[in-house]
Formats: structure tokens, sequence, C-alpha cells
């Protein structure tokens, strides 16, 4: 009997070292979209949109309710992914510039692009890119092997045009090549690059950022959606539209990750840049931050609280919600820890960002629902005396330069403007007089991480 035992526990050890030995690094698919509301999404609660595939991902992963952008605005939004810092530490407070010859991001910064390159990875880069336009800016001299997509902030689908500050100029990039490919629709394009990076004969893991210019102006949805939005009054219906035209895509490329076999083995993050658009070139509006106040181009909730899923089926939870506080700039450390990355031995050796991440890893909140790793955290749109800040400490928010882009009308005295989220989500009322005690703490909070950019 003793015997039988030895031999089925040692039968019992060989499976499971075969087992670690055959396991396969996991890839990363991150499909990061452009000016999505906070709600706009049916796993978020919305009645009039249709986004089967982006709910297929929160039935099999991980979905954020208090998920922050690192910005409220398109580059920093960006910088905050990829380096896993606040914006303004990155170098980009604000938009960089969508002319061909200017630099972006500094190219001292190390993005998650070179983190898996340096572990191995093949690393592709598809979409928008807003992060520099100058060799060494544009994303093959940022980490990435390949890419393909344009460089300023917007193109027409159609003609890859930048239109909205002249000259009209062409952008639309290979491997720091400019390519034509007029008359062809963007969005498939860019479906049509995803499919070939998953297609490749590659032994080593993949990282994919997927940089969608969707639901971005222009709103360019295909017929099919614009017939099944048609009785859907404008500009929502027009948003729409272009968001299931988005959904569709993503759908498409989920379907190939799973004819490949590979989506057990892949990490799709899904998310944001920031907050809906209420410009005048998307017609002022279409889309939704519900309960919540604000919308692109500023700090209250509407223009940072974003949605957000992460989804690997049996490595992480499915069909579960996570209401702890989270930021884009946590996706960095995130991504090394779940897939086993040592940042030490996988980043340059002249990097000092592992000392300065201002990210925190997700994953206990993602796989144990553990607490926000997140005391406080500082967002900064813009610099000098007249940006935009916020400091969050716990259910505390001060904004200070506060601007409201959903129309919603501010005095003089809502210069420093305090909130409890917990007992006013809506940011209805300034609490800065009645709360002078909060105040005090958040505005010397807010001091220190101003020292700590310098």
């Amino acid at each position: 009997m003793r015997t039988y035992l030895t031999w089925a526990f040692l039968l019992v050890m060989l499976v499971l070292c075969s087992r670690v030995v055959d396991a396969k690094p996991l890839n990363v698919l991150i499909i990061y979209t452009d000016d999505q509301g906070t709600v706009d999404a049916g796993c978020y609660g919305s009645q009039d949109l249709v986004t089967p595939n982006i709910d297929r991902l929160a039935k099999t992963g991980v979905r954020f309710t208090q998920m922050y952008a690192p910005s409220a605005i398109c580059s920093s939004s960006r910088a905050g992914l990829m380096t896993g810092r606040f914006p303004v530490r990155a170098g980009v407070s604000g938009n960089v510039s969508s002319t061909h010859g200017e630099a972006g991001m500094p190219t001292g910064e190390v993005t998650l692009a070179e983190l898996f390159k340096g572990a191995g990875y093949r690393t592709g880069h598809v979409g928008k890119w807003h992060l520099g336009y100058t060799p060494a800016t544009m994303p093959n001299g940022q980490g990435f092997d390949s890419s393909f997509g344009h460089m300023g902030g917007c193109i027409d689908n159609y003609s890859h045009f930048f239109y909205w500050q002249g000259p009209n100029r062409h952008d639309l990039w290979r491997d720091g090549q400019e390519v034509y490919a007029d008359g062809r629709y963007f969005p498939d394009l860019m479906t049509e690059e995803c499919l070939r990076l998953l297609d490749q004969q590659d032994e080593r893991p993949f990282f994919i950022y997927w940089a969608i210019n969707v639901p971005h102006y222009p709103l360019q949805a295909t017929d099919k959606w614009r017939a099944r939005y048609q009785d859907v009054p404008n500009p929502r219906g027009m948003y729409g539209a272009f968001v299931s035209t988005m959904d569709e895509r993503i759908g498409t490329v989920l379907d190939r990750l799973e004819a490949l076999g590979l989506r057990e083995q892949t990490i799709v993050l899904f998310q944001s840049d920031h907050g809906h658009s209420t410009e005048e070139r998307t017609f002022s509006g279409g889309g939704s931050a519900g309960p919540y106040r604000g919308a692109k181009g500023c700090l209250f909730e509407g223009g940072i609280r974003v949605p957000a899923i992460v989804s690997c089926p049996g490595t992480i939870p499915q069909g579960v919600v996570r209401d702890q506080l989270a930021t884009g700039c946590d996706w960095f450390p995130t991504l090394a820890d779940l897939c086993g990355l040592d940042m030490a031995q996988s980043l340059p050796d002249s990097a000092a960002v592992p000392h300065h991440l201002d990210g925190r890893s997700l994953s206990d909140v993602i796989v144990h629902d553990k607490p926000t790793p997140h005391e406080s955290f500082y967002w900064q749109l813009g610099a000098g005396p007249g940006a935009q800040w916020v400091v969050r400490h716990g259910d505390w928010k001060l904004l200070g330069n506060a601007k409201d882009t959903s129309g919603r009308p501010l005095t003089k005295n809502d210069h420093l403007f305090l909130v409890n989220l917990v007992n006013d989500p809506q940011e209805s009322k300034n609490l800065a007089v009645d709360h002078p005690e909060e105040l005090r703490e958040l505005k010397s909070l807010r001091e220190k991480y101003v020292q700590s950019l310098k």
C-alpha cells in the first residue's frame, strides 16, 4: 500500500511539473479606445448602445467601476498608460503636436513596449499614437517592433488626412514610413493589422497595443450601424453607431484569438483614454458620463472616470466587478506582475523608472478583491499656474483651477472645488468653505505631489 501511494504521489508531481515546464508566458492585448464615455457600454448600464463584445469581455473578466484615466486628454492619458507615471512627470502635461517633425514624450521615458520587449516579447502598435512625430518619438523608437497607424490626434477614416489644424496633411504610417490606402476604412485596416499580428508564426509571446481612434471624431460609422441607430436622436445616434462599429471589430479580433486557441493565454485589457467629447467637432456631445459631472478636457469625474475591463479566462476571475479606486498608470506594474516579468531585468540598464512609478500593481485587487493600493493620487492637466489639477485622498477630492466641459456653471468661488465622492458622486456642491480642515489637508498633500515632480 505504501509503495502504491509513493508511486501515485510521484505521478501527480510529474504531471504538475510537466505543466509548469509547458506553461507559456501570457500574451497581452491592450484595447485603448478614444473619447468613450464613462458608461457607454451595455455592461455599464447603457440601454441604447449595442456592445455585445465589450460586454463579452466583462462576462469573462473583471470590470472596474472606479477606474480613472491618467488624464482627461489624449496624449497625456497615453503617456500615463505607457510609462506608469503621472503624465506631467513623464513630460506630457497636455496634447503633443500632430505635425510631422515635432517631438513628443521624451525618449528617456521607458514604455510598456520597452518593458515587454526586454522580457522577450514581440511588440506591436496599431492605431493612434499621438506621443510624438519624430523617428525617436514615434512607436518604433519607443520599443515597438512594428507600428501601423496615425501619429497625430485624429484622421479622416477614409482619406487618412488630418484636417483639424491646417495645412491638411496625410497621416498613415507603417514602421516610420508613410503609406497610402486611400478610400480604405481605417477601423478595418486596424482590424486587419491586429489579425496579421495574431497570425504571425512566432514562438515569442506578443504585446499588442491597439489604440483605436474610435469613437473620437469624425463620427464615421459604417452603413450597417448608421441604419441601426437611425431613430436615435443625434448626436447620440451618430456616436452610438460609431461605438457599435468599434465593438464589432473588437469582436472580430476576439474571435481570432479564440480560433487560434490563444484566448486563455492572453490578457485582454479594454479601457477608454478619458471621458466623452463635448467639442464642436463631435456635435457637442453624443457620449455619456451617466450620473457624473464633466467630460473630456476637465478633471471632474466625467472627464477621468472611464470604462475598463481586464479579461484572461483561467488566470483571473470572470464576471466580477471591482469598485476599488484604480488608475491607468497602474497597468504598467499590473501587467508586469500578471505576466511574471522582473522589471529590474526587463527594463534598460539606464532606466530609473522602477524607482519612480506612480502606478501600483492591481493584481491583488483583480484576483483577490483586496483594497486599492492607493491612499491618494494626483492628476494635472496643462502646465503653469493655470493648469487644472486634482488630488484624491480616500473619499475626498479637491479640484484646482476647476473647469467643467459638460456645461455646468462654475463661479469665481469654485477655483478650489472640494467634494466627498461617497456623499456626492455627482460633484454637485463645493464643500471648500464648509470643510476647511479637509481643504487644508488636501492642499498640503497636493504640494507634496508638486514637490515630488521637481
